[in-house]
């Protein structure tokens, strides 16, 4: 996956908002290791301290825990993955609805449209 880093808010929320992202669609199994810190600020570009805070974040967040031997692990804990997945579908159900209440649709009018396109 490819790192996309914008201009218009912190680098590391933007980390942290793209690791979550992997780790509630499976690219980052439940119990897996993740990367090392330097290895992913290498891939994506920032300093180790930066992608560290976006690390550490996820940990306060519950998706990730530092262990001393085998470096930060993925939760294995299905309650919160399913609830990260919950919130992260919220945001884009969100954004959906704004984005068609700027073409000028009602919530009601964006739902009929997605069922058309489901049925196509």
């Amino acid at each position: 996956m490819e790192w996309k880093l914008e201009n218009d808010r912190p680098i590391w929320t933007q980390l942290n908002e793209q690791l979550r992202r992997r780790i509630i669609a499976g690219v980052y199994p439940p119990g897996s290791r993740l990367p090392p810190v330097r290895e992913l600020a290498a891939e994506a570009g920032v300093n180790p301290n930066t992608m560290q805070r976006a690390l550490a974040q996820l940990e306060q967040e519950g998706l990730a825990k530092a262990d001393r031997t085998s470096g930060r692990l993925v939760t294995r804990d299905a309650g919160t993955l399913d609830a990260a997945r919950r919130a992260q579908a919220q945001v884009v159900i969100q954004q959906y609805l704004d984005a068609m209440a700027e073409l000028g649709y009602s919530h009601q009018e964006a739902g009929l449209l997605l069922q058309k396109e489901e049925t196509t």
